[in-house]
């Protein structure tokens, strides 16, 4: 091979990095580096604050997992995040199923699609705001419920510690379901009719059809969503803080408030930082499986 030909082969080689490189250097900046620093943070006394902080290994671990507040963070968030994925998959699902029904007509279904995307198109700040205000003990909820006679007093949704964890998983399931509803009308319309009739001819009733045909047809499209929705859900923050910035009294503690609280209220940023990492491994192994899932399907 001449100089030439060796200097092409290396250009064409090379050529694909260098257009990857203003993103990898991005990457790296942005998101390895402060990765990278977190998980240092988390073996030290108080960092920053220190000027010199001294090297303590897993104490600060040690410390997370016996706080009281840390344990009860855990045990709203696996609450708040399983029962935001399971509605989100059933509401999903059945929206879904509704729209690609042959029953509706296409001005119809175009109605509803709009109406049922509508949450998802909102911002956590104008959801927050928006059922703040409905949920308020004045807000039209309480209304609604003392008209038809479902309760005899207001209710504060948001500020006790009986109902706020369901108010706001309720909020978090509201504005969360049409990425559901989108991603598995998509599938819907993908799936062969050939198969639905089939099973017809078979004799198969609408409940096997959907057990045996719709759900296995759509299984790939359901771990996907699952999975991301998981990660999402777990790290949810915005839509928290803005409605009760986790109380009242750690009622609605979760994983992402407590971080938020150590490393900004208390200024504890090693603790806070143990918390990320803890949070860190959650994500990182869902994303595994998430991957291994895409590479099966492919």
């Amino acid at each position: 091979m001449t100089k030439g030909n060796r200097s092409s082969v290396f250009k064409k080689k090379t050529t694909p990095y260098l257009y990857l490189l203003p993103t990898i250097i991005l990457m790296l900046i942005l998101l390895i580096i402060p990765i990278i620093m977190v998980v240092r943070y988390s073996f030290y006394d108080n960092v920053i604050i220190n000027k010199n902080p001294v090297f303590v290994g897993l104490e600060n671990f040690k410390k997370i997992i016996t706080d009281s507040t840390f344990l009860a963070a855990i045990k709203n968030t696996f609450i708040f995040v399983s029962v935001s994925v399971v509605a989100h998959l059933i509401i999903g699902i059945c929206f879904a199923m509704l729209l690609n029904t042959r029953y509706l007509g296409n001005k119809t279904k175009g109605i509803f699609r709009v109406i049922y995307v509508l949450p998802w198109m909102f911002t956590a700040s104008v959801i927050a705001i928006l059922w703040k205000m409905m949920l308020n003990p004045n807000g039209i909820v309480n209304y609604l419920l003392q008209f038809f006679n479902l309760t005899s007093q207001n209710i504060e949704w948001l500020g006790s510690r009986k109902f706020a964890l369901l108010a706001v998983t309720f909020i978090n399931i509201w504005s969360g379901y049409p990425f559901y509803m989108i991603s598995v009308l998509a599938g819907l319309q993908g799936i062969s009719t050939d198969l639905y009739e089939a099973s017809s001819l078979d004799g198969a009733n609408a409940v096997q059809t959907f057990f045996r045909i719709t759900i296995p047809q759509l299984k790939p499209i359901l771990i996907s969503l699952i999975m991301l929705d998981f990660v999402w859900t777990i790290q949810q923050f915005a839509l928290i803080w803005m409605t009760t910035g986790g109380g009242p009294i750690n009622a609605t503690e979760t994983l992402s408030t407590y971080i938020y609280k150590q490393g900004f209220s208390k200024y504890q940023y090693s603790m806070a930082s143990a918390s990320a990492v803890i949070v860190l491994i959650i994500c990182t192994i869902i994303a595994i499986f998430y991957v291994r899932h895409q590479k099966a399907r492919d």
